[in-house]
């Protein structure tokens, strides 16, 4: 498809070359330099790259066979938005959701060009007449499932959740390309170096084992609403249950020794809170655990309990918290302990975090990001995943 683009693509103000994602796309030796300055970031499993029209008739295209080129018009009015389902159980993959998904994926192709096409979709944040929704690209893949690229009016960025099918994810492109940097080999060696040191330690063990499953118990239902006693119906990231979570949890972290500051990113979202313990030598050494504590609804609901998703990641940094306290621990490391809002938007919260770290130059030795641990399939073994 690369190789002989579409006279309508080659027309086009812009093109857009998606390719499965590369570690090192400069280690190809077919990859054409005009790429590695034009780069909109992965997702799930695929680049997203601006190309010229001059890189694309001037450069060979050998080994990017299962490319495509996406054409699209480049403008502030539009903002181009990556849609990923996400892998799930094959138990959840019922009738009534590979229907939802149908219909959601025919929306797109037949009526997505505007919102009155979208009645039968949740609607949480009021929107301008007739914003638009536009496909660029979808395509199902095995083991990968459906993932497409829409451009849509800013207006409907902060509510794409809500006309998602359940288990789909967004994530906002970038207004600008950025370098295609790869991982520095020197950071990389330097995380192996430590996971090789990696064993069994029983005072971590005993301090793991002081958390308390009751305290965690009493904390989720508290931001699910479920003990009837905080309100939150919501913690979508414009509702006010998300600013009351927001400040509860800054509260708790604090109880539990931490240095907390709610840090706002973008107008109408709730904030981070960001905690930190800072480490008992000089250094600038950090180690980095987050989850998201921003929920989404679903259904044409505006509930959104948000046990798991990420309800459970947030408590567990709670319950880190908690042991950090009761066991009076110190550490050789700064450790920050992150729950990010503006996560079912398309990772707002925690993209802001990652700019202010970057522009600061930080030395974040290794982040962790905690979601969806509820979930455990019987006879399934504990899973950690790590680099």
């Amino acid at each position: 498809m690369v190789s002989s683009p579409a006279t309508a693509a080659i027309a086009s103000a812009a093109l857009l070359f998606i390719t499965p994602y590369t570690q090192d796309i400069s280690a190809i030796e077919t990859a054409p330099g005009c790429l590695t300055d034009n780069y909109f970031g992965t997702y799930g499993g695929q680049s997203v790259f601006h190309i010229s029209i001059p890189c694309l008739e001037n450069n060979s295209f050998q080994g990017f066979e299962a490319a495509n080129l996406v054409p699209y018009v480049a403008d502030g009015d539009r903002q181009l938005v990556w849609l990923q389902e996400s892998v799930i159980d094959t138990a959840l993959v019922t009738p009534e959701y590979e229907a939802e998904v149908q219909h959601f994926v025919k929306w797109l192709e037949e009526d997505g060009y505007a919102m009155g096409g979208a009645s039968g979709y949740q609607q949480i944040v009021s929107a301008a007449p007739e914003p638009r929704v536009e496909l660029q690209f979808i395509k199902v893949q095995p083991e990968v499932g459906f993932h497409g690229l829409v451009a849509m009016d800013p207006s409907l960025v902060p509510s794409i959740e809500a006309l998602l099918p359940r288990y789909w994810k967004p994530y906002i492109l970038p207004e600008q390309p950025m370098s295609y940097l790869p991982v520095p080999k020197p950071a990389l060696e330097h995380v192996r170096s430590l996971l090789e040191t990696v064993r069994f330690d029983p005072v971590v063990s005993s301090i793991v084992n002081s958390i308390s499953l009751d305290q965690m118990r009493a904390n989720i239902r508290w931001l699910t609403g479920e003990d009837g006693e905080s309100g939150i119906v919501s913690r979508h990231s414009f509702s006010e249950g998300s600013r009351v979570a927001a400040n509860w949890l800054k509260e708790r972290f604090e109880e539990a020794g931490a240095t907390c500051e709610l840090k706002p990113f973008l107008t109408g979202f709730a904030p981070n809170v960001a905690c930190k313990y800072s480490a008992s030598v000089d250094t600038t050494s950090t180690v980095l655990i987050s989850g998201h504590y921003d929920s989404r609804g679903s259904f044409g609901s505006q509930r959104a309990p948000g046990g798991n998703d990420d309800g459970s990641g947030t408590i567990a940094l709670l319950g880190i918290a908690h042991a950090i306290a009761s066991t009076g621990i110190k550490f050789r490391s700064n450790v920050e302990l992150v729950a990010f809002a503006g996560e079912e938007q398309g990772l707002y919260g925690s993209k802001a975090y990652a700019r202010e770290m970057r522009a600061k130059d930080a030395n974040i030795t290794v982040m962790i990001q905690a979601d969806m641990l509820g979930y455990h399939a019987p006879g399934e073994p504990p899973q950690l995943g790590l680099p």
